[in-house]
Order: structure tokens, then sequence, then C-alpha cells
């Protein structure tokens, strides 16, 4: 045979074999619709039951499901290939009547045909006209760079509401799990005392014998015990208790205990419980008083939004970090009780500063999206009183489509997020205040507000308490580090600046490239005005207003978090930071925190993580919470609660800062890590996003810094790890390569996706 001849067959063997060989990739997964997982689940009063969606609705009963009032959703997929450089370049969707014919492949509502994209988020449905009330069937197929077809996904669903729209916002129904207790014990008047571990919005569930009809059982329900183990009668602030009285009937039998609503968090501006789930209270102890009946099991309902505990994860070297890493994010868990963000127990009631707080956290806990764009929806329509937290509006907005990818909630409220920017207060440089006269009947009527709380217009709050504390004595300076009030509000006015930059950012998102230019010279004005009007020429700090030279914590650490700080002058405003400690409120942490590493102060930032002074989450653990609290301690709000998600700023500071890991592109297309381990040793992090989980962990030595980053199939990572000086020695995958350095880092882009081992030797 000729040399040739054998030359050519062996490369068809080769090419033969290489394709013999080629493993398909793995199905896709997670499928989501609406940025809904688990859209074909059925529930009914709350707690789960095996039904599919087409039986529920045949049944004539009453079940809650997730209803998808859009007439194009979005249809959103996870594919698990960690090979190096995984990534999809083609889908097939097929949506069906009926699950026999998505089984024959037969999408007779829409059949997308192989489409060459590598996109696997927001695809929008292109088929025939969906019918309302009605159960469809689909599944997705992909293709992946080798050009190799995966099996189809396993088949889901979803049932459309009974009117379709251009858009709204999926949501799931409030879900319901039954817990008991970890441990009871008998106290010294022989009552028993049940403790559930930790603390949580729910019901009362007892299963108890009785010799008589008539009995009456004494049932103490509390957030806290007192010093002799009781649950505690009379708790400072408003941490909860409630006295039950039960009605015995002979014999063995089962009692749901029924808690009734409370006037302060069921007014006209609180979220109410549905009636399929019936009114809840926090508590984490049930002490039963003594009795001659035999109790058999004492459990509770625990109601959440649905929220998977297994999205997140995370463990370091310091054990009191990984205490406040659970207590933060079992606090988003439990606080998600309404469907919406709200500020806790005592009202219930939606605010745009506890909602942005509540929104990073939650995406730092579960990859669940929705609940911000709810919240959203509902805050601009219902406006709370400070001017800080319109302007927050914007940020919450910005956070939604670049943790989401989905802008549909902000295109539909795009008219009405313009006027909380608050630009009609605006003077000729650009600055805003709320204290010359520009706020009239058409101003507070663009914005959706109303009278509040007694306020009939927008008032600077800076943080909260302010001076004179709430309850507390006048002489009390509250947390606004003795913040000087003025027209003009550095504070107000920093909001208002990244309020412009997130709306340039979202305009452009939107194709309004006129706003966007607009926006961006608009900000570009901000910035002008505020660094001529609030920074010190003699000491280069962040003045609290025009016409005062006081110099608060709030001033400073808000202009570095948003970039207001001009480069020379950072260094004194950082070492003005430093000095106040953590003079602000739970609330004002998250920026104090951000403002922190963002400087790259990573050590400082730990420390305050860490503290345990009063002022700390120590001291939240300490004082016996398993949520966040409302302040530092009781002695600082007298009527504060115990489950707070505002205080929960810890669950977002530990992925975005110290394990660095942000989106760069919506949805986490390009991932940022870059961590800022201070003085950590080690750290690791598993973070679910709608690529897929991201696996990052450090170890870190003098000698060396070592990473492993995972980065989900379909995206890329920019890679930061910490530089000492010039001759550093960079390890990737047991290779020397070079990176570019960036003030304290060295810089790798362009990572593909799969698991990558990092060194730094120095």
């Amino acid at each position: 045979m000729h040399p040739l001849s054998n030359l050519f067959l062996a490369i068809v063997l080769l090419i033969s074999s290489l394709k013999t060989n080629a493993q398909p990739p793995n199905s896709p997964s997670d499928l989501r619709i609406d940025l809904l997982l688990n859209a074909d689940k059925v529930w009914k009063n709350g707690m789960p039951v095996a039904l599919s969606l087409q039986e529920a609705k045949q049944s004539g009963t009453t079940y809650q499901m997730a209803l998808i009032a859009n007439q194009n959703p979005y249809f959103s997929w996870i594919l698990e290939d960690n090979s190096k450089g995984s990534s999809q370049t083609a889908y097939r969707i097929l949506v069906a009547s009926s699950l026999e014919n998505l089984k024959a492949n037969k999408g007779d509502f829409w059949d997308s045909g192989k489409v060459i994209k590598g996109q696997q988020t927001g695809i929008i449905y292109g088929g025939r006209k969906l019918n309302p009330n009605t159960v469809f069937y689909w599944k997705v197929k992909a293709w992946n760079n080798k050009q190799i077809a995966s099996d189809y996904s396993k088949p889901t669903s979803f049932i459309t509401d009974s009117v379709l729209k251009p858009y709204q916002t999926a949501h799931q129904p409030l879900v319901k799990s039954l817990e008991k207790p970890v441990f009871s014990k008998q106290l010294n008047n022989l009552n028993t005392l049940y403790d559930f571990g930790n603390d949580a919005f729910a019901q009362i569930k007892i299963h108890i014998k009785s010799a008589t009809d008539g009995d009456t059982l004494k049932i103490h329900v509390g957030e806290a015990v007192d010093a002799a183990g009781h649950v505690d009668r009379k708790p400072r602030g408003t941490i909860r208790y409630r006295l039950l009285k039960l009605a015995l009937q002979k014999g063995q039998h089962s009692y749901d205990l029924k808690f009734l609503a409370d006037e302060r968090n069921t007014g006209s501006k609180a979220i109410l419980m549905p009636d399929y789930i019936g009114e809840v209270l926090p508590f984490r102890y049930v002490e039963i008083e003594k009795n001659d009946n035999a109790i058999i099991e004492v459990q509770r309902y625990v109601v959440t939004y649905p929220f998977n505990d297994q999205a997140s994860s995370f463990k370091s070297s310091d054990t009191l970090l990984n205490r406040i890493w659970e207590l933060s994010k079992h606090t988003i868990k439990a606080t998600s009780f309404t469907g919406i963000y709200v500020d806790g127990d005592r009202e219930r009631i939606p605010y745009e500063a506890d909602a942005l707080i509540n929104q990073l956290s939650h995406y730092a806990s579960d990859a669940e999206f929705n609940m911000a764009k709810r919240s959203l929806d509902f805050l601009i329509y219902h406006a709370t009183w400070p001017t800080e937290w319109s302007l927050q509006n914007l940020l919450v907005a910005w956070n939604d489509y670049l943790y989401s990818g989905d802008i549909r909630t902000v295109k539909l409220l795009y008219p009405q997020l313009k006027p909380k920017l608050l630009l009609a207060l605006a003077r000729a440089d650009g600055l805003i205040s709320t204290r010359t006269g520009k706020q009239d009947s058409t101003f507070t009527k663009s914005i959706h507000f109303s009278t509040f709380n007694g306020e009939k217009v927008l008032k600077d709050i800076v943080d909260w308490p302010q001076k004179g504390g709430f309850g507390l004595p006048p002489s009390y300076p509250g947390e606004t580090d003795g913040f000087v009030f003025t027209d003009y509000n550095a504070v107000v006015n920093a909001f208002h600046y990244q309020a412009l930059i997130c709306m340039r950012d979202l305009a452009q998102a939107l194709g309004e490239k006129k706003d966007a230019a607009f926006y961006k010279q608009q900000a570009n004005k901000v910035k002008q005005a505020f660094q001529h009007s609030f920074i010190d020429p003699n000491t280069g700090t962040i003045k609290d207003g025009e016409d005062t030279m006081h110099s608060s914590l709030h001033s400073n650490m808000l202009a570095l978090a948003f970039d207001l700080v001009p480069n020379e002058h950072k260094a004194k405003v950082i070492t003005h930071i430093r000095s106040r400690g953590m003079a602000c409120s739970v609330y004002g942490t998250q920026f104090l925190l951000d403002a922190l590493y963002n400087a790259n102060e990573a050590e400082y930032g730990l420390q305050l993580l860490t503290s345990t002074e009063k002022r700390s989450w120590y001291n939240m653990l300490r004082s016996g919470s398993t949520m966040t609290t409302e302040a530092w301690d009781t002695d600082y709000k007298n009527n504060q609660d115990w489950n707070h998600a505002w205080g929960a700023a810890p669950a977002n500071i530990i992925v975005r800062k110290i394990m660095g890991v942000e989106p760069l592109s919506p949805a986490f297309g390009t991932i940022q890590i870059k961590p800022q381990p201070g003085t950590l040793h080690s750290a690791e992090l598993q973070l679910s996003t709608l690529h897929g989980k991201i696996n990052i962990a450090f170890t870190k030595t003098t000698a060396q810094f070592q990473l492993k980053t995972s980065i989900p199939s379909n995206a890329t990572g920019v890679v930061y790890l910490p530089k000492q000086t010039e001759k550093d020695r960079i390890i990737k995958d047991g290779r020397s390569l070079k990176a570019i350095p960036e003030g304290k880092f060295w810089v790798i882009r362009d990572v593909k996706s799969g698991t990558h081992n990092w060194a730094v030797r120095y």
C-alpha cells in the first residue's frame, strides 16, 4: 500500500477514535422558568404534596403553586461540566402541551430548533401563544464547544396564570417545614422547656394525650430565656414573648396552635400573612407549664420563602467568622417569611435600605432573584420617608440586573425609577437638598410618597436612630457619629451620585443612549461639586455638609465606598475612618465594610467583622439571638427586635469582599475572584449562580498564597492574587505565569471555566 494511503488511513482511524471516545456533556440541569426553580412543585397550606401540576389543577382542591403570568417567559438552565474551557455553543428547547408529546420530542407549542448560541439564561419564549391556566412541559438539550450534543434534560413543567401579561415577576408561594426541638429539659418547677436551636417565624404543633376534657395547657413561647432558664416573660425591646392557653380534649390529639395578629405588624403599610399560611411569631423556645397530661411531641411549622440551604457554604480558619456567617445566612432564610423583604417582626414593613442589604445577602446565600424584584416593585409605589432610602431604589435596581441578568423588572419600572434620583431637588451644580423648599406636591407624587409615620416630605436620615435615641434619653448620641445636618448633606449626595452611576448603567443596558449620556454627565457634575463642597481643605477628610467643619464616620465611609474620594486624600480619609471604629448602626456597616474592602483595608475590615466589643455581631450571639438584630444592643435602641435582616451585611461582605466573588457582567457571565484574606489563614466558599456553582478556597502563609478556583461552564473569570513585591512568582496549574500588577494585586484575565490551582510565592 502506498505510504500516503497508510497516512490517510491512520488519520481516518484517529478521527474515528476521537469521536468514539468523546463523551457527551451532562444534560442541562436546574431548569428555571422566569428565574424560578421547581416551578413544577405543589403545596397545600404551605406543606409539599406529591401531586403534579396537572393533578392539582384537576383536583378541585385549593393548592399553592407558582403561576407564570408572562406571555413570553424566560428559560434558563445550568451546564454541569467542569472541564477546562467548557462552554455551550448551541441549544434546543421543546415546549409541549402534554408530557407524552414532550417524551416523543414533539414541541407542539415551541420547538426552537438548534439555536447556535452560547446563551443559557434569559432565553425568551418564541412559540405559539400560551394559553392561560394551562400546564406546559419543557426540556432542553445543549451542544458543547466540541460540537457534541447532550441528552435532553429531565422534563419539567409550569402552569400559567389565569391572565397573561407582557411582564409580571413570578414567585413561589410561602412554604412550611415541620421541625422538632434540638433538645428539651425539665425545669426546677417541673415545667418543660423545648429548644428548637434557632429563632424562626413559625407556628406550634403539639401532640398530647389528656385524661379528661376541659384541661387548660399553658404554653409560653418566646425568642429568649431568662437567667433561670425559663422563656423570658418580660423581654427587653420587642423581643417576642406570647402566652398561649390550649383547651384540651379527652384522648390523644394533635393541635395546631394559632397566634393572634399583632396590631403593630398588621397595619395598613405592613405585608400581611396569606390565609393559607396564617399568622406566625418568631420564636426559639416553647415552655409548657406543669400538667398531668402526657405530652407526646412538640413541633413547629417554620414559614419561609423557598430556600436552598445547599446553595452556599462558607468555612474559614476563624471560628467566630464562621458563626457570624451562619447567623447572617439563617437570618436571610428566616426573614423571608412574607415573600417580600420587610424590616423584621415589629412592623413587617418594606423599607428601601433594608431591601438593599437583604438583597445582596440573599444573593450570597441562595441563587434566588425574584424576592428582590418583587420588593423593588413594591417599594417604587410605597415610598418611605428617608431621603437616602429613595435613592437606594437605584442601587437595588442595578443589583437586580447585575446578579439576575434579567432586566425586565427594571424596564417595566424605568419611568418610575427616574424620579427616585431626586433630580427635582438639585441646584445648578447638581447637588441635591431636601431643605430648600423644592418638595412640593408634584415632587412627592412623582416618587409615590404620601404621609409616612407623620412625615409629609422626605427627610435626611444618615443612620438610625438619630440623636436622642428611640425611647431613650434625649442626650443619647444615636448612630450618626455626631453628624451635623445642613442644607446640603454629604451622605445624601454620596447616595445621589451612586444612584446616578447605577441609572447610567441601567439606561445603557436598556439601550437608552441619550439617557445614559445625560446620567453620565450629571454624575460627573455631582462628583466635581461633591469634592469641591465637602472636602475639608485642611484635613482632606469629608465634611458632613457645606456649613460645618464636622467630619463624621458616615460622610467619609460613604464617599470612600462610592469612589468620591480623590486618590491624594484616600489615606487621610481611611485614617479618619479607622479612628471612629464602629460608630454607625448595623445598617451603616454595609457601607463601612464596602468602603474598607474597596480600599484594600482587609485586616481592619476583618477586625470589625470579628470584634467582640458591644457594638459587634459577636454581641448579637452573646445576647442569645440567632438572627441578626436591629441594633447592636437594646441599650442603643430600646424597641429593637431580634429578627432584622438589615443587620445581615456579613453574609454578602464575606462573599463579595473577603472571598472576593462578584459578577462583572450580568448573571456572573464574567466572574471577579479577588480574595482579601486579611489575617485569615484559610477559607473556602461555594456560591450558586445562574451559570452554576463557583467554588474557591485559599490558604495563606508567610511564604505563599494558594488559591483553588472552580469556574462554571460557560463563564470566564478575572482572578486577583495578593501581591507583595515585583519579584513574586505566579503559578497556575503548576506552571509559571506572567500576571499584570494592579495596586496590591496580580491580575489574570480571561480565565476559562474549570478548576485551576494558583499560587503566589513570595
